[in-house]
C-alpha cells in the first residue's frame, strides 16, 4: 500500500512535492551507516531515546542521515523537518536504531529549521528537537542555446509538458512504506567518475531558467546505463523534456531518475536490481549532446544524487573497487553536457 503525501507539501515546487508518513513498518537494514567524527552528539530526548545527525549544518541539496536510537522498545516513532515526515528504516544488525534520510531540497531557503521527534516507548512519550541549518549553496550561473521549441513550446507542446510535470508530481507524491533498496548506491556509468551541473542556474536563449536538478554525466551514444540500486520502475517512456526517461522507485520516499537515453530496456512495472541496465545513454528530449541527467528525490526534495552514496556509503562493486575517491560532482566540470 503506499500514501500521498499532504497537500501542503504537493504546492511546495513546480514538479516535486515534499514529505511523507512516518510510522511502522519499520523495516531492516543492511546495517547502520557509521556517521563522521565531525557529526553532531547524540541529544537525549528521555526515556532512554536518542537523536543524531550526520551533519547540523548542510547545504541546499544535500541529504542529512538521521538516527534513533532507543534502549527499550518503541510502539511509536515519528519526526519532522520543514514539512517533511520522515520515514524510518530499522537496523538489522542493531534493532535497537533506526534510520531516516532529509532531503534539503535545492531550492529549500536558507535558514535554521527545528526536527522534531517524538516516540512512545513503553507507555512514556519521549520527545526532543534539534536544529538543522540550511546554507545557501554554491551554484555556477550559465549560458545555454537550444532549439526555439524546447524554450518557447508551441500549445500542444506546452500542454504536452504541463500533463508531463502534473504525472511526475503525483509520481513523487507517492509514497512506497517498504525500503526497497538492499544497501549502499552505485554510479550509473561504469567507468566514469565525474560529474557536474548539479543546481547551476541558467540562462537558456537569454530567458532565466529553472536550477539544474540533477547531475550530468558525460556519456557517449548507446552507453549502458545501470540501476543505482534496486527499485520498481514506476516510468520508463519520452517525456518532452528529458526524452526518453527511467524513473525508479526504491521505497521510503527515494526515487532516483535517468535521463535522455537513446532507448529503454525496461519497463514500467519492473522490478530492477542494482547494476541492470536500464537503458542505454542518448541525445533525446532538450540536450546539447548525448549524456546521462542523473537526479534524486527525496521526500519530495530535489538533492544531489551523489549525496545518497555519500551519506549511505558505496555499494559493495565501488568499494571494493575504490572508486569512491574519484567521485567528483562541482559544477565546474566542462566535460559534461548540458541538459534541463
Amino acid at each position: 500500500m503506499k500514501r500521498n503525501l499532504d497537500s501542503r507539501s504537493a504546492k511546495r515546487i513546480a514538479c516535486l512535492a515534499i514529505g511523507c508518513f512516518a510510522l511502522a513498518p519499520l523495516l531492516a537494514s543492511a546495517g547502520t551507516v557509521p556517521f563522521p567524527a565531525s557529526a553532531p552528539q547524540p541529544h537525549d530526548c528521555s526515556h532512554g531515546v536518542t537523536l543524531q545527525l550526520s551533519s547540523s549544518v548542510s547545504a541546499q541539496g544535500d541529504l542529512v542521515l538521521v538516527k534513533v536510537h532507543s534502549s527499550k522498545a518503541m510502539a511509536r516513532l515519528t519526526a519532522e523537518w520543514a514539512g517533511q515526515k520522515l520515514l524510518f528504516w530499522r537496523d538489522s544488525l542493531d534493532e535497537s536504531m533506526y534510520q531516516a534520510l532529509v532531503g534539503i531540497d535545492l531550492e529549500e531557503p536558507a535558514g535554521t529549521y527545528s526536527l522534531a521527534l517524538t516516540a512512545q516507548v513503553e507507555n512514556e512519550n519521549a520527545a526532543c528537537s534539534v536544529p538543522l541549518t540550511v546554507r545557501a549553496g554554491r551554484f555556477a550561473t550559465e549560458r545555454l542555446h537550444v532549439a526555439k521549441q524546447f524554450v518557447e513550446p508551441n500549445p500542444s507542446d506546452l500542454e504536452r509538458a504541463g500533463r508531463e510535470r502534473q504525472r511526475l508530481r503525483e509520481l513523487y507524491a507517492t509514497v512506497t512504506p517498504e525500503r526497497l533498496w538492499q544497501g549502499g548506491f552505485r554510479l550509473p556509468l561504469a567507468g566514469v567518475h565525474k560529474g557536474g551541473n548539479f543546481g547551476r542556474r541558467r540562462i537558456v536563449n537569454g530567458e532565466p531558467g529553472s536550477p539544474h536538478s540533477g547531475v550530468d554525466f558525460p556519456a557517449a551514444a548507446g552507453v549502458p546505463v545501470h540501476a543505482a540500486e534496486r527499485g520498481r520502475v514506476v516510468l520508463a517512456e519520452n517525456l518532452f523534456f528529458s526524452g526518453n526517461t527511467v524513473l525508479l522507485d526504491h521505497g521510503l520516499g527515494v526515487y532516483s531518475l535517468y535521463g535522455h537515453f537513446e532507448s529503454t530496456a525496461v519497463a514500467e512495472g519492473d522490478v530492477v536490481e542494482a547494476g541492470a541496465v536500464l537503458g542505454h545513454a542518448g541525445a533525446t528530449g532538450r540536450v546539447t549532446g548525448p549524456h546521462l541527467h542523473w537526479g534524486l528525490i527525496v521526500n519530495g526534495a530535489k538533492v544531489n544524487p551523489l549525496e545518497i552514496i555519500r551519506v549511505l556509503g558505496p555499494s559493495r562493486e565501488m568499494a571494493t573497487n575504490g572508486r569512491t575517491r574519484k567521485i567528483a560532482g562541482g559544477s565546474k566540470n566542462k566535460e559534461t553536457r548540458h541538459t534541463r
